[in-house]
């Protein structure tokens, strides 16, 4: 297992701050990123909202931004709970809770195609006809607008990883803390700015957190490209 660097800010502050948005979030993360990211790195950012939050981590670093698009894998009848996470090539499943729920073969082999497909759309949607930037040899800093279970920030991890990325950093501006230690197990460094005890919802940590549409994605790509 890799030495794992935490740089956790207010992590037991019930009452942390709250971020204006997520341009001012990926700001402050910005500046704890900068900190623990060495040499020359790459920032990916998770659609939607991660990719905003992305933009000043890149401008930052002095970094090329790309997309990276895990999505969960939904159960049957609760799509909301997640059986595990998909990103292009790799898979990250929850075994227990899929053996737990019976979940069927035929149904899982469904639904991650189902959510390939979406990550195959998503990706040229966002991408457009640029190639994706190569990871080898660089630091992959992996961003998101905020973690709850970490399945989907794992499955990037481990798309960075597949792309021969030397080093993996997941950074994100909130989170529970018990997600800090399973990031910090697939990770070279975790940089979460909170990480609250009793967190609930990400939406939470920030004034304004409307949804993100594809355009807003698109136009942050191609400012930072």
């Amino acid at each position: 297992m890799r030495a794992s660097t935490l740089t956790l800010r207010d992590a037991c502050h019930h009452h942390g701050m709250r971020y204006v948005d997520r341009t001012d979030a990926g700001i402050k993360l910005a500046a704890e990123i900068v900190r623990v990211v060495p040499g020359p790195a790459v920032v990916l950012g998770i659609p939607r909202g991660g990719v905003i939050v992305a933009v000043p981590v890149a401008r930052a670093l002095r970094a090329p931004l790309d997309v990276v698009v895990p999505r969960k894998v939904g159960a049957p009848f609760n799509p909301e709970l997640g059986l595990g996470a998909v990103a292009p090539g790799v898979r990250v499943l929850d075994e227990t809770l899929i053996a737990r729920l019976g979940v069927s073969a035929e149904y899982l082999e469904g639904e991650i195609a189902r959510q390939e497909e979406e990550i195959a759309r998503r990706t040229v949607a966002y991408r457009g006809d640029r190639p994706p930037v190569e990871l080898e040899g660089r630091t992959a800093v992996i961003v998101d607008d905020g973690v709850a279970t970490g399945g989907t920030a794992l499955a990037a991890v481990g798309w960075a990883r597949a792309q021969r990325a030397p080093t993996v950093v997941f950074g994100a501006p909130v989170g529970p803390p018990e997600t800090v230690a399973r990031l910090g197990a697939a990770c070279d460094a975790v940089v979460l700015l909170q990480a609250p005890y009793g967190f609930s919802a990400v939406g939470e940590w920030y004034e304004r957190f409307d949804q993100v549409t594809d355009d807003e994605v698109r136009a942050a790509l191609a400012g930072a490209g």
